[in-house]
């Protein structure tokens, strides 16, 4: 038998539950509806979406192609190489091509205009076509980093614990995929290095071969960035916007140049901030810390200004 008390115990429970449920339902419906205008971006459900882990996969797949060995696990025999990456390249080829159909609902150009299908398939075998491109780029940016760091024993350390080629892998693979048309992804796979190393590459900055980012940590390159080749720059580097120009309705304007030119043979060494479509000639050399908002034509040394020192007796200066 139940007191009174627990009666009212037993009663306020069931009233806390059906307004617990009540709210639970409310909330349900308030973010399954679609008439929320402030979130008219939310994608079409009834279509496949980027998977992150697929993309992690196709990262870890690449590594592996490109730098066998070293990536993947080990290569037992010289002479299973090639079977061992045609196994990893089929792989590729069949998860790139699901994941490129899965961004087509954000394809601005081809969205409608093609058989969606096809056009991923095409788009992952041209893609599976430039890895021999990629590997070499790849190769050239070790090399630099071998050649330009005292601290590198030799090529394999490069390779394995350097978090500049572990970024310039997602780079290189992310800018051929934007450069082949591929929407989303290239930004996902760029984000990805970023959230691993601290090194922010834009997929749309052009960067030439032997490209060396010395420790790394905070390095940022915007979209816009043309880099030559040969280039060094050290870890805080921004080569970033000055300004924005504004569209009519007075939001940052899409596909502006913005950011700065870096020419061959170029060294930028830490927390200098490069800003605007500016030139950076070549065989320059642009300091730490520095602010630089204006060109400079080849063969130039800007370096931070010797700091004043002086004193002051008796008050003065006060």
């Amino acid at each position: 038998m139940l007191n009174n008390q627990d009666h009212i115990r037993l009663e306020e429970i069931i009233r806390m539950e059906t307004k617990t449920g009540s709210i639970i339902e409310e909330t349900i419906q308030l973010l399954s509806g679609s008439e929320d205008s402030a979130c008219d971006y939310l994608p079409n459900h009834e279509h496949l979406l980027p998977s992150i882990e697929k993309l992690k996969e196709i990262v870890e797949l690449i590594r592996s192609i490109v730098f066998p060995g070293y990536f993947g696990g080990p290569v037992l025999r010289h002479q299973s190489l090639s079977h061992l990456l045609g196994v990893r390249i089929e792989k590729l080829y069949g998860l790139l091509t699901e994941q490129i159909l899965s961004v087509h609902q954000f394809d601005t150009v081809n969205n409608g205009s093609v058989d969606a299908e096809a056009y991923a398939a095409e788009t992952a075998s041209q893609f599976i076509g430039i890895l021999p491109d990629i590997r070499k780029k790849l190769c050239t940016d070790v090399h630099a980093i071998y050649n330009g760091d005292p601290a590198a024993k030799n090529h394999g350390e490069i390779i394995f614990c350097y978090p500049s080629i572990r970024a310039m892998i997602n780079y290189r693979t992310a800018h051929t995929l934007l450069s082949l048309g591929v929407p989303l992804i290239p930004r996902i796979i760029s984000e990805m290095a970023h959230s691993e190393t601290g090194i922010d590459i834009h997929p749309g900055a052009h960067i030439g071969d032997h490209f060396c980012i010395d420790h790394g940590t905070g390095v940022v390159i915007g979209e816009t960035c043309i880099i030559g080749n040969h280039v060094r720059l050290y870890q805080g580097v921004t080569l970033g916007a000055k300004k924005f120009a504004l569209d009519e309705d007075g939001n940052p304007a899409k596909d502006v140049p913005r950011h700065p030119i870096i020419e061959d043979n170029v060294v930028i060494y830490s927390n200098a901030n490069i800003l605007g479509r500016i030139t950076i000639g070549k065989n320059s050399v642009i300091g730490g810390n520095v602010w630089q908002t204006k060109s400079v034509p080849p063969n130039s040394r800007v370096l931070q200004q010797k700091a004043i020192e002086s004193s002051f007796t008796d008050g003065l200066g006060i």
